[in-house]
């Protein structure tokens, strides 16, 4: 293939000759001037055209071994950015022009992605992204502007100002996709950013002025809302299901499993895709550049002259450049309302305007997907006009019951995605508004939950009945103390606020003390074995526990603050829920065996204090034995009108927010990655991923397996919250 003559000239040549020709010319070892019209030879090769995939691999290889010398590659991706220059200045450019873009795109994935996966990190320079010395760019090209950020800023800028239509629909497509493959050299460094890290081109992306960086993001948040379907009639190869596959198609499926087929081991994925794959990938992107860090090491830690730095001292030291792209996300607001600051002053500088309602119904809608869920924890967390819209809305059952559906299913989720989920409605449970309105919003029906009928329970019950099976299925499935502590801070916080609780939402909740009490009374039969033979069931007690007496003192916390929580409903909601009066009635034996518990004690008190009320009250009106669950609820309902509270000892009312960690970008840049790995269609080669452990799995495994898939390679799984109890 490398054996070509000087000077492309095959005019009379059979079309399939002639693009043999020109790829063999293009990967070869003669280095053509960035001015020669070889390149628009190469550009303009009809789509038809059909290329066998294993000479793509043979190319790819050849360029690979010559591009040090010709630098094609840096050559082909300034051709892409002129052409999408010409597309940009020429509203009225000919088909021909964006079927060169196309081409031009294509051709600079499929090998821009072999020479990636194919290099070794500490080699990844060898893209040779420069053009040779003795040769000066022509149009457009400023002298001193390096090839990746020419290219990224006409990438951008096409995104980014371009509409979308049936003709450049496709366009749109690839150079998300040729994003997405400019931008995994990340897959090659370690979970932790360093200095050192190589990011040519999403080093470019965030180098971008920041009025093209808000029209792009701008442009990728609509393209999520908005979801454009793929024309109806296409021709376009990547779309078509016939068997006429151009040549360039062949070549962006790089060898079978190189660039577009389906990506099917590394990491498993239960999404089926949105039917929007210009929709899909825009948010794929949006997600990659949101969580990016770039890493600097201060001068401080520099200066010691030691060449090599700890990875605890560098994590100490390191500083990170702001990411704009986050900075723009944060600072999105509705375009119904002008923000205002506060001191009163409207935001007269670039911000994303964004329709919150249609944002808000598609999330609601696309919360089956992982990646959207990923979406809405950074809105909420990082912006606070979106969270505000979020909790004045009337209709929380959009997001929250896909939520809630969601964790019903958790065995059939990833461990990550389950923390995603109760970190959301951890950070909801924050404002008082939010808890209240939760239990105004009565659900007709519940029809994916099987274990029993759902009819007229309230929103603020079926999430509580959630959030106490989740804790449930962490004691029996993945036995993680964060978990554990996520679900108890946002029943805690949702506590005080609790209006007429279901009956059965309330027996759940007096169900979770009896479970952790007997997980709690095992821990304590395990530390009083004094056997030095004796081995604890793993697989029973699975906390991280040095021995039984730390894990009995992780029960003991988990018991206090269940006892907080309904301490909290009794001491500033017991009025308003007679079921939950009758539930702690009907199980108050449970709570028996730690009346005399020293860390106890107070909370049972009250406890106490409740049912001896309630209970000397049912006594007094017994009449005979004939005393049924609705002559007692109608004793309690009539007696809640009168309790005002004597004895109760009040308690700091407990509230919990949510925080980041330290470093959020050793949990997020891993995750998004696999998140993309996993819908992006991409099969990218795991042998050289050291973002995070890439062991190729088999295609079916058990529940207790997919929980495993977010652990670091200690085994260890990654956290990404801390709480706070102020």
């Amino acid at each position: 293939m490398g054996a070509v003559p000087s000077t492309p000239s095959r005019t009379n040549s059979r079309p399939q000759d002639t693009a043999e020709y020109l790829i063999g010319t293009f990967v070869g070892e003669e280095s053509f001037p960035i001015s020669s019209d070889f390149w628009q030879k190469l550009l303009e090769l009809p789509l038809s055209l059909q290329w066998p995939t294993h000479r793509v691999h043979q190319a790819c290889e050849l360029l690979a071994t010559n591009n040090y010398k010709t630098r094609h590659l840096a050559k082909i991706l300034t051709h892409m950015a002129w052409c999408l220059q010409e597309c940009i200045t020429n509203s009225g450019a000919s088909s021909l022009t964006y079927e060169k873009a196309i081409n031009a795109v294509y051709i600079s994935s499929v090998f821009l992605k072999h020479l990636i996966e194919n290099t070794k990190s500490d080699r990844i320079g060898e893209l040779y992204l420069s053009l040779n010395d003795n040769e000066s760019a022509s149009k457009d090209f400023i002298a001193d502007q390096n090839v990746e950020g020419f290219v990224i800023h006409a990438v951008l800028s096409f995104i980014g100002s371009v509409n979308i239509s049936n003709e450049k629909y496709f366009l749109h497509v690839e150079l998300l996709n040729f994003m997405l493959i400019a931008m995994s050299t990340q897959l090659l460094s370690g979970p932790s950013p360093r200095p050192k890290d190589f990011n040519p081109f999403i080093d470019a992306a965030m180098a971008q002025d920041s009025a093209l960086v808000i029209v792009v993001m701008r442009k990728l948040l609509l393209n999520f809302i908005s979801r454009p379907n793929v024309p109806l009639n296409s021709s376009y190869p990547i779309f078509s299901d016939g068997n006429q596959s151009g040549v360039l198609q062949r070549v962006s499926s790089a060898a079978a499993n190189f660039v577009l087929m389906p990506f099917n081991y590394l990491v498993s994925s239960t999404s089926q895709g949105s039917g929007s794959p210009l929709a899909d990938c825009s948010l794929n992107v949006l997600l990659i550049l949101i969580h990016y860090r770039k890493c600097i090491v201060s001068n401080e830690s520099l200066a010691s002259g030691d060449n090599v730095i700890s990875d605890s001292l560098l994590k100490e030291s390191a500083t990170f450049y702001d990411n704009p792209y986050c900075k723009a996300l944060e600072n999105a607001s509705d375009v119904e309302f002008d923000r205002v600051d506060s001191d009163g002053n409207a935001h007269n500088g670039p911000l994303v305007r964004l329709p919150f309602a249609s944002l808000f119904d598609t999330l609601g809608m696309c919360l089956a997907d992982e990646g959207s869920v990923l979406l809405l924890y950074s809105l909420l967390q990082g912006n606070p006009d979106f969270l505000e819209y979020v909790l004045v809305r009337t209709d929380l059952d959009t997001l929250l019951m896909p939520i809630l559906e969601a964790l019903y299913n958790a065995s059939t989720r990833s461990s990550n995605q389950i923390y995603m989920l109760l970190i959301i409605l951890l950070i909801l449970s924050q404002d008082s508004s939010f808890n209240a309105s939760i239990h105004k919003l009565i659900l007709p029906a519940v029809p994916w939950y099987k274990e029993r009928l759902l009819h007229q329970t309230s929103l603020g019950s079926l999430m509580v009945i959630i959030l106490i099976r989740t804790v449930q299925f962490n004691l029996s499935k993945l036995r993680d103390v964060y978990l554990h502590t996520t679900c108890l801070a946002t029943l805690a916080n949702m506590a005080p606020h609790v209006h007429r609780l279901s009956s059965y939402a309330s027996q759940r909740l007096v169900s979770l003390f009896d479970m952790l009490s007997r997980k709690y009374n095992r821990s304590a039969e395990l530390r009083n074995i004094k056997s030095d033979n004796a081995k604890i069931d793993s697989m029973e007690v699975n906390f991280p526990a040095d021995d039984a007496s730390t894990e009995m003192h992780i029960y003991t916390d988990f018991l206090r603050l269940v006892l907080e929580i309904l301490n909290a409903i009794l001491s500033y909601a017991l009025p308003r829920n007679p079921e939950f009066i009758y539930a702690l009635m009907h199980r108050q034996e449970v709570f028996q065996p730690f009346k005399n518990h020293p860390r106890f004690n107070e909370l049972l008190e009250n406890i106490y204090t409740v049912l001896d009320f309630f209970n000397s009250r049912i006594d007094a009106q017994r009449m005979d034995d004939d005393w049924s669950v609705e002559k007692v609820l109608q004793v309690i309902i009539n007696n809640c009108r009168s309790w005002r509270g004597e004895g109760l000892k009040m308690f700091t009312q407990l509230r919990f927010t949510y925080e980041q960690e330290s470093h959020p970008e050793e949990f997020f840049i891993p995750y998004v990655w696999q998140l993309v790995l996993s819908t992006c269609g991409f099969n990218f080669n795991p042998g050289v991923i050291n973002l995070f452990p890439a062991n190729v799995p088999s295609e079916k495994r058990n529940d207790e397996d997919s929980t495993q898939d977010d652990k670091q390679a200690n085994g260890e799984v990654q956290k990404l919250a801390i709480y706070v109890d102020p």
